[in-house]
């Protein structure tokens, strides 16, 4: 049964939550990873430009050496992606004390002051990039985090709605693609990112009347509500309501312990009575992370040196260059279509009853089995053409790239909320 089942104000609330969540995914939270595309118009109006030196080649011919100004592109995105990373952990100690509310309005902040920076910047203050890139990221992904959870306002479809959000964070990055296209067309880069940074506005109405002040908990009460315009919201005191049903929970434990004696060690429902420390520590956690982190570098080595990777093979070319981050970008906003197969893979054992000695979130974890493997594999491939110097090739590896990507984060996150 569906968690949103109800009055129709409440069924109309939940549909518009997730439908402007995905717009906010779509067209917002993951801009940052459209980077190659935001070069191209960067290197056009001279930022890090006087780091290119005139060289001679064999030829003797006088040639443009610009190494220097594609490190420097290249390892602004490596900050951004690192400050992304590396503020997740006090993000979410920010998320789970603070809650949605306060979460949000830190994001909108960031991510307002990055799009601003960027729109006042110019080729004499290249390294203001730098800050305002990584604002831009760690903005997008709190967007990302706090509409996570609009999945459980939708019971049996959860995983497949933040597989589609994730998908949806990926596809994100065609934004750039935009601005590189109406930049070619006339439009300033300035006037682009002015328009980013007024759609904060958007942000901030979403956040008072279509988000929790807290959290959205799972499942959901039966007389759950959220959003200011509430008289009364339960959202308030999810705190109170997780607590009450832990207790309800222990207590029915400890009658089953009564009940039963068997020394076999089960998996059971309620994780949170889990420390976290224990969870951080375990090794079921530790490999995950592992396995999340190699893959996770692999794709920001990738779209950091995708620039001077294209220049190089199609000899410094620019219209080449141009063609090929354009068609790159436009697969990337082909991740909120991919992101759906692995939520319904991750959901499929969810249609027909569980084994009376099987508990939910252990056949939960048996179903991310097939999806897990399936994300390995695809990485593989992409890796694969990746290394091959062959540029007509690299339109195999952009459809792997963002395949992966799709089921990487999306998977991700809904074997993070099984386990």
């Amino acid at each position: 049964m569906m968690a949103y089942k109800g009055s129709s104000g409440k069924v109309v609330r939940y549909k518009l939550t997730l439908a402007t969540g995905l717009l906010e995914c779509l067209c917002f939270a993951g801009v940052v990873f459209g980077w190659a595309s935001l070069v191209f118009v960067l290197k056009t109006d001279g930022y890090f430009g006087d780091l290119c030196s005139n060289a001679t080649d064999a030829g003797g011919e006088f040639s443009s050496d610009c190494g220097l100004q594609d490190e420097h592109f290249s390892l602004v995105f490596t900050v951004a992606s690192f400050m992304n990373n590396f503020l997740t952990l006090p993000n979410g100690f920010l998320y789970d004390h603070f809650g949605t509310m306060a979460t949000r309005l830190l994001a909108i902040f960031l991510y307002t002051t990055g799009t601003l920076i960027v729109a006042f910047s110019n080729k004499a203050l290249s390294v203001l990039l730098f800050p305002a890139l990584s604002f831009i990221a760690v903005g997008g992904i709190l967007f990302l985090m706090t509409n996570m959870q609009v999945g459980n306002l939708f019971g049996s479809h959860r995983s497949t709605i933040i597989t589609v959000y994730n998908g949806a964070f990926d596809s994100s990055s065609v934004i750039f693609l935009i601005i590189k296209v109406l930049y070619e067309k006339g439009v300033s880069l300035r006037s682009s990112f002015l328009f980013l940074s007024a759609c904060n506005l958007i942000h901030l109405i979403r956040t008072l009347f279509l988000m929790p002040k807290s959290h959205i908990p799972y499942p959901i009460p039966q007389d759950y509500q959220y959003g200011i315009s509430c008289a009364k919201s339960n959202s308030y005191n999810v705190e109170e309501y997780e607590a009450k049903r832990e207790a309800s929970s222990d207590r029915s434990r400890r009658a089953e312990e009564e009940l039963l004696e068997t020394d076999s060690i089960k998996l059971t429902d309620n994780p949170e009575k889990d420390s976290f420390r224990s969870c951080v520590l375990s090794w079921f956690f530790l490999w995950h992370l592992v396995w999340l982190s190699v893959m996770q570098l692999r794709h920001y080595f990738f779209i950091g040196t995708l620039n001077p990777m294209l220049n190089r093979l199609a000899n410094q070319n620019p219209v080449t260059v141009s063609e090929y981050t354009n068609a790159f970008a436009f697969t990337q906003f082909c991740g909120v279509l991919c992101a759906p197969w692995n939520g319904l893979l991750m959901d499929r054992h969810k249609r027909k009853p569980l084994d009376p000695d099987v508990s939910e979130r252990e056949a939960d974890l048996r179903s991310s089995i097939l999806s897990l493997l399936l994300t390995s594999l695809q990485c593989f491939l992409f890796s694969i053409c990746a290394s091959i110097p062959f540029l007509p090739l690299q339109y195999l590896t952009f459809i792997l790239q963002v395949l992966n990507r799709s089921f990487l984060y999306g998977g991700n996150a809904a074997f993070i909320s099984i386990a």
